[in-house]
């Protein structure tokens, strides 16, 4: 059987104030699939997430990647595995010219050469910006910043993508835009999200994260029909949204 992407077992942790975040998280995500992690504010969704690259070391339980175990000893292969793709763009790109921005993670990995160009070359084409690869980032608009922001990810050729928030700012355009490319991507993705009408576009698949504990998971239109369960876990479709 092919090894999963992502396997949280029993995961806790507290914070050292005492603050109890995760109360034990069970989830297996497999190779190709994308799944939304939905959640309110304070359910422990940026908690799990720093818990997937070693930001955070659990308190208990275990977290595997392609079946390597998130431990200091593994960190560097883990950040390379886990591509996390922040809210604010201008969080992650901090280079003159977009190409040194895709560039810096498989630099630092002492890739070089001919290899660092076609993987450059490679996830800008992914999400459609090679044409700005000698642009400086600030010269973009928000949702171009967004795309390079996923191609520094994918450069480094992650097992999963994590991404936070991901149509958060976005114009229609820009949403749809990006949509269109996490559709065509050929990896494993985990979308953070309060956008359920993006979470059920793009996910086939979808986890609540609520107090601390996966209230639900599956079909992520099962759940999203679920007025019940959504309203007991502070989720709500915009106004006027009907289901297809």
């Amino acid at each position: 059987m092919t090894t999963p992407s992502l396997e949280v077992r029993r995961l806790a942790y507290a914070y050292p104030d005492g603050t109890q975040a995760l109360f034990g998280v069970d989830f297996t995500i497999g190779r190709g699939e994308r799944v939304a992690l939905l959640g309110p504010n304070g359910a422990g969704k940026t908690t799990l997430v720093m818990h997937l690259n070693g930001i955070l070391a659990a308190g208990h339980g275990t977290v595997a990647v392609a079946g390597l175990p998130v431990a200091k000893d593994s960190l560097r292969e883990i950040r390379r595995r886990v591509g996390l793709v922040f809210q604010d763009p201008d969080d992650q790109l901090f280079m003159p010219t977009v190409r040194e921005d895709v560039a810096f993670g498989p630099a630092n990995l002492g890739i070089g050469g001919e290899e660092l160009q076609r993987r450059v070359k490679d996830a800008l084409d992914q999400v459609g910006m090679l044409e700005a690869v000698d642009r400086p980032p600030h010269h973009l608009s928000f949702g171009q910043r967004r795309r390079v922001a996923v191609a520094t990810v994918l450069a480094m050729e992650p097992e999963i993508l994590v991404l936070d928030e991901p149509s958060s700012n976005l114009d229609p355009a820009s949403r749809r835009e990006l949509a269109d490319i996490l559709r065509s991507l050929d990896v494993t993705v985990l979308m953070v999200t309060h956008d359920l009408p993006y979470a059920l576009e793009l996910c086939d698949r979808a986890l609540v994260l609520s107090g601390g504990v996966i209230a639900a998971d599956g079909p992520t239109r099962d759940i999203l029909a679920d007025a019940d369960l959504l309203a007991a876990h502070r989720l709500e479709l915009p106004y006027g949204f009907a289901l297809p």
